[in-house]
This record gives C-alpha cells, sequence and structure tokens, in this order.
C-alpha cells in the first residue's frame, strides 16, 4: 500500500472510531441544521478533527478541503474530506454512512478511501494500482444493458423545488415518497428519474454518494448518477470508480465533475447508455 494510502486509511478509522462509539448513543448528540435539510452534529466535527489531525502530522505542508472546515492552506497535495457522508442516515440510526478520504496531486485525484464503519468495508484506490474492498480486487459489474442494472442516485438536500402546478409528471409523483427539490434542472431530474424507473431493474437511494459509487466500483450496482453533490462527496468514490474500470463524468460527458457537482458514473457499457438518458433531459 502507498505510504499516503496508509496515512489515509489511518485516519479514515480513527474516524470510523469516533462515529461508531457515537452511534451508541444518538440521543445524546447535539445537531444543528446547516441548510435546508443538511444537518451537522458535534460527530461530524470530532471526526473531521481527528482525521485533519492524522494527515496534517505525517504531512504538514499539505491543503485541506473539507465539509465543516473548507478550505486550508495552499499545497500541490490537497486532501478533499469528507468526515461522514451520509449524516441523515447516521442520526437516524440508519447504517448507511461513510467516511471519504482523497488525495488530488495538482488536480487529479490520486489516492481515495471511502469506509464504512458499520460494516468494517474499507475501499481504497491508488491511480494506477487498482481499487480493493479490504484486501480484494474490484472490478465493476459486467452487465451490458440498461434493462437489467440497478441504478444508485441521490437527491440534493435543497427540497424547495420549482414545478409547475400543471406539470403531469409532478402530480404523477406526488404521494411517492419522491423529495421534491429545487436545483438548476429540477424539471429536468424528475424526467431523468421516471424514465430510468422504467428503463432499469430498479434505482436505489441509499444516502451516502461515497458509499453509492464504492458499490459501483464493487459492482453492488452497475451505475449512478446525482446532481448538487460537493467535491468531497465523490472524489474518493469517483477515483474507486474509475480504478476499478468503470467510467466517470459530468452530465455533458466530460471531466468536470468535480467542479460542477453533477456526476454520472457505471461500468462502461452501462454508462453510456446512463448518460444518454441523463442527456435528454439535463440542461447544458
Amino acid at each position: 500500500m502507498h505510504p499516503m494510502l496508509n496515512i489515509a486509511v489511518k485516519a479514515a478509522r480513527r474516524a470510523g472510531g469516533i462515529i461508531a462509539r457515537a452511534s451508541e448513543n444518538l440521543d445524546l448528540l447535539t445537531v444543528r441544521t446547516k441548510t435546508n435539510n443538511e444537518f451537522v452534529s458535534e460527530v461530524d466535527h470530532a471526526a473531521e478533527e481527528a482525521i485533519v489531525e492524522t494527515l496534517l502530522t505525517a504531512y504538514p505542508d499539505h491543503a485541506i478541503l473539507a465539509e465543516e472546515r473548507g478550505a486550508q492552506g495552499q499545497s500541490e497535495y490537497v486532501w478533499i474530506i469528507d468526515p461522514l457522508d451520509g449524516t441523515t442516515n447516521f442520526l437516524h440510526g440508519f447504517p448507511q454512512y461513510s467516511v471519504s478520504i482523497a488525495c488530488s496531486h495538482r488536480g487529479v485525484l490520486t489516492h481515495a478511501v471511502v469506509f464504512d464503519p458499520t460494516r468494517n468495508e474499507l475501499f481504497t484506490a491508488t491511480r494506477g494500482s487498482g481499487a480493493f474492498l479490504n484486501d480484494r480486487r474490484l472490478r465493476v459489474s459486467k452487465r451490458t444493458k440498461l434493462a437489467e442494472s440497478l441504478i444508485g442516485t441521490g437527491f440534493p438536500y435543497d427540497r424547495r423545488l420549482r414545478v409547475s402546478k400543471r406539470s403531469k409528471l409532478a402530480e404523477s409523483l406526488i404521494g411517492t415518497g419522491f423529495p421534491f427539490r429545487d436545483f438548476s434542472f429540477s424539471e429536468q431530474y424528475l424526467k431523468i428519474f421516471a424514465e430510468l424507473m422504467t428503463k432499469t431493474a430498479g434505482i436505489r437511494r441509499p444516502g451516502s454518494a461515497a458509499l453509492d459509487l464504492a458499490y459501483v466500483a464493487a459492482g453492488r450496482t452497475d451505475g449512478f448518477f446525482e446532481a448538487g453533490l460537493k467535491s468531497w462527496d465523490m472524489a474518493a468514490g469517483a477515483l474507486l470508480v474509475l480504478e476499478a474500470g468503470g467510467l466517470i463524468s459530468d452530465f455533458d460527458g466530460e471531466e468536470g465533475y468535480l467542479e460542477s457537482g453533477n456526476v454520472v458514473g457505471g461500468n462502461p457499457k452501462v454508462f453510456a447508455q446512463l448518460l444518454q438518458v441523463v442527456q435528454s433531459h439535463a440542461k447544458k
């Protein structure tokens, strides 16, 4: 294992320990609302502090980009950190959340760790060296048809979706549990979702984008798409997908997903079909 990846694993496991202990006493946690329907707890902060301390002890000159503290320092090396991806799940005792740590060198993702403390599953990748789950090499699935595929997705936190009252699509989804939200292509997203419901074997929304992408790398799902993410939500997961033989892009089919926050990933065959559906509805 590369020394930098080894340090990232150490940091992720420290954070995972904090999260696991806190999960036993959820009623005692202090929680505040960051934005509409987005929460942060003292555990997020404690886990992030543990990660940053571990990384900067080993690499004091490196820069940090973390969910809670933002950007810190300037360096060719930037650690991109989500200390608890899936906070809402965590606060409800729903066991689907993760620690996500990625390293970028001169703008290129080089190392990735996604750690699921509830299952003790450690997903790791180093550019050019493959992706692994614990000690097992990962490969994306071999499915070739979208109709046979299981697709992961997620919904942005802001639920204030502006949809025309005359929209038959909106009316058809009322009462289904679909969480209406407001972002630049809200109506288009509903159309993507509706089309994929009829063209795939199923859609899953587990609630942690980092794990969603790790599951694509592991072949547990065949593709994934989401809009409105932050770089720390998907940096580690993106490298996992690439190193497991998959493809990943923004909604334009380009490499700007970390900047745009819009991402599509999957095995090569399913990726192409999924991207086609997304592009047929999403605004450029």
